[in-house]
């Protein structure tokens, strides 16, 4: 087993303590599929029940629905579950960190809620971490997506190999099993516009994939709309790159060669062929307000660091609990991430 691999002293199984494994599970109006999620969840997890204590940790992210209700019906007949709400909807990876962040297991597996992660892939993942792996993360081997989404997803993961300063892994969500020195390090990283999987892989440690094949929801629609879609994509790039500042920088190059070229054609025209020379208004209002397009792309760049760098120096907590219902975990203080 892996705890008996540690070094003396360390917080891991011993021959009387069973170790705990904590699931944390996201929730946004997951109404009509959490009674189905929690079967195949209960199922799998059986395997696990006699070598480890298990805990549920469901997280309401603000749902509109009636999640709560089902989740509060779960825990009043399954005392391994806990139940998280939030007092509004502060966002899927803020709902994982929260989850992170009272999480008090040897090990931790975040999971979505949606039946797309199947709750089985858990028990190679779990095999993996007694092996000694501290992060075993499942990655996508097929996806039963839309075609947009497979495109987009594709796009994404080729611009963030491509631009992102750490070697982030494609086809790769949040599905995966920390080993709980990964939780309380991630635990002091402070970032508002949070990109989780890119910190998992920022912090190291022994890291290993296990592949999986996605199925599609059980039911409902995703909570990632297009707009959370980018907003995620724009966290990842930007978090984790500096290269669209170095763009700029290269661009404005490129336009003040082009122009000095385009003034050395002018002056050649006006001055060697002037019969030649037409008064060219069109080609400077066209050339107006394509640099003026540039100009505002790049301040819109600028804006984003600097619209990030406001938002993390006001230190506001990441998210605001309005219920907890746990036997295993009291309500706590968020950890001061200012450190």
């Amino acid at each position: 087993m892996r705890g008996l691999a540690r070094m003396p002293g360390s917080y891991h199984m011993s021959d009387i303590d069973r170790q705990r494994i904590t699931f944390v599970l996201p929730v946004f109006n997951e109404s009509r599929g959490i009674e189905e999620f929690y079967r195949r969840l209960t199922a799998a997890a059986g395997e696990l029940e006699p070598r480890y204590h298990l805990e549920f940790f469901f997280v309401d992210d603000g749902s509109r629905d009636d999640s709560l209700d089902r989740l509060i019906d779960l825990r009043a007949v399954d005392p391994r579950v806990t139940v998280m709400s939030f007092s509004r909807n502060f966002g899927h990876q803020v709902a994982v960190t929260a989850g992170l962040d009272h999480a008090d297991g040897d090990a931790v597996i975040v999971m979505d809620t949606d039946l797309q992660d199947p709750p089985a892939v858990s028990l190679e993942l779990v095999s993996r971490w007694e092996s000694g792996v501290d992060v075993a993360y499942a990655q996508r081997r097929t996806r039963k997506d839309g075609a947009f989404k497979r495109a987009s997803a594709h796009a994404f993961y080729w611009l963030l190999s491509r631009l992102a300063s750490i070697e982030i892994p494609r086809d790769v969500g949040d599905f995966r099993l920390l080993d709980r020195r990964v939780v309380l390090e991630l635990r002091r990283y402070p970032e508002h516009h949070r990109f989780l999987r890119g910190l998992v892989s920022y912090v190291g440690f022994r890291q290993e994939a296990v592949l999986f094949d996605r199925d599609a929801r059980f039911s409902g629609v995703t909570g990632y709309s297009l707009r959370k879609m980018f907003r995620l994509a724009v966290d990842g790039v930007v978090g984790f790159s500096t290269v669209p500042l170095h763009l700029i920088s290269r661009l404005g190059f490129a336009i003040s060669a082009l122009s000095f070229v385009g003034v050395l054609y002018v002056l050649a025209v006006r001055f060697l062929a002037p019969q030649d020379a037409v008064p060219g208004w069109a080609f400077v209002t066209v050339a107006m307000f394509l640099l003026g397009g540039i100009q505002l792309i790049m301040l819109g760049v600028l804006g984003s660091y600097v619209g990030r760098t406001y938002v993390e120096v006001q230190h506001r907590p990441l998210y605001t609990v309005a219920m907890m219902l746990s036997d295993t975990v009291s309500p706590m203080t968020p950890p001061d991430r200012r450190e």
